[in-house]
C-alpha cells in the first residue's frame, strides 16, 4: 500500500485497489465511493469532507471490503464522534461494497493545504 498524503487528487492517488475485480467494477465502486464521501459534511464547515481533504486513503479490497484512513480538521473537533460513522455509513450504502472500516488518524496533521479548489471556493479562501 502507498501512504498518500496529497488528498487534492484522491481519485488518482490514494484510491487503492487490491482486487481481482474487473476494472469496470473497480472504477464504478471508486466513482460511487467518492460520490458517497461528497455527501458527508463537517457540521461546522459548509464543505464536504472529501473536498476538505479529510480523507487520506481509501483501499478497495478483492472481497469488496473498504478500508478508509481519515482525519479531522482538529483533534478537538466536536464532530469527532460522529464523522467516522457518517463516512462508514455513506460508503456502506454504495451497492456492492462489503465491510467498511474507518481509521481516524492525526498524523499527518490536516492543514488547509489539503483542501481542493472547490472547497476553497465554497469557503471563500482564495
Amino acid at each position: 500500500m502507498t501512504d498518500v498524503t496529497d488528498t487534492a487528487d484522491l481519485r488518482a492517488a490514494n484510491m487503492e485497489t487490491h482486487s481481482a475485480l474487473a476494472p469496470e467494477e473497480t472504477e464504478r465502486l471508486t466513482t460511487e465511493i467518492v460520490a458517497a464521501l461528497k455527501t458527508v459534511f463537517d457540521p461546522e464547515i459548509p464543505a464536504d469532507i472529501y473536498e476538505l481533504g479529510l480523507i487520506y486513503k481509501v483501499d478497495i479490497k478483492d472481497d469488496r471490503s473498504v478500508d478508509v484512513v481519515m482525519t479531522l480538521t482538529t483533534p478537538n473537533c466536536p464532530a469527532a464522534g460522529e464523522l467516522p460513522t457518517m463516512v462508514e455509513n455513506a460508503i456502506a450504502s454504495v451497492p456492492g461494497v462489503g465491510v467498511v472500516s474507518v481509521n481516524l488518524v492525526w498524523e499527518p496533521m490536516w492543514t488547509p493545504d489539503r483542501m481542493s479548489d472547490e472547497a476553497r471556493l465554497v469557503l471563500n479562501m482564495w
